[in-house]
């Protein structure tokens, strides 16, 4: 028989069910990012859920991808996370979903940030921004199919897009810094 205690070292009950008891909070995520022209204007959109708690996020850049908008949308609802938490995540992007789900992310690190095909993996900054999240909160990744009529994520999608057409639009500096650092003249 396996005997719990709390943090005051008391016993607790034989009764007691330790996985409720020490779970993180769980929270429901919805993600989705947006971009005109990929590259181009572009944005994310988060919907947060835990109990009767709603926030919404959303961010718009001048020049970026689809892709990065995708995954910038998992980072930045992972960082308003105050403390560690059981998430549920639900995004349409495969690419964010199956880096995680299926591996690759393991296997670029391990290649050395290089894809099984020896090119460059793409959005490193960002992945490696969302390593350490992954150590921090439990996340499930869940993928579902965009403009389904999944109520969260049509309204992270209207968030994103509303955010790509904003006047006030971020730089995206990795993305823009990269792609003027690899133009050349010929």
């Amino acid at each position: 028989m396996i005997k719990v205690y709390s943090s005051n070292f008391k016993l607790l009950p034989s009764n007691f069910k330790s996985s409720s008891f020490f779970l993180n909070p769980q929270v429901v995520i919805y993600t989705d990012g947006a971009c005109s022209g990929n590259p181009g204007p572009g944005g994310y959109g988060v919907v947060m859920l835990y109990g009767d708690r709603r926030l919404e996020l959303s961010e718009g850049y001048r020049t970026t991808t689809n892709n990065r908008m995708e995954l910038l949308a998992v980072i930045v609802a992972l960082e308003n996370l105050k403390r560690p938490c059981q998430v549920t995540l639900y995004s349409d992007a495969q690419y964010v979903v199956k880096a995680i789900n299926e591996g690759w992310l393991d296997r670029w690190i391990q290649r050395g940030w290089r894809k099984s095909n020896k090119k460059p993996v793409e959005n490193v900054d960002l992945w490696k921004r969302l390593l350490p999240l992954l150590e921090k909160h439990q996340v499930t990744f869940n993928w579902l199919k965009g403009h389904a009529n999944v109520q969260e994520n049509e309204r992270c999608d209207q968030l994103a897009v509303e955010a790509s057409t904003r006047c006030d639009l971020k730089i995206d500096k990795a993305f823009e810094n990269a792609s003027t650092s690899n133009t050349t003249l010929i």
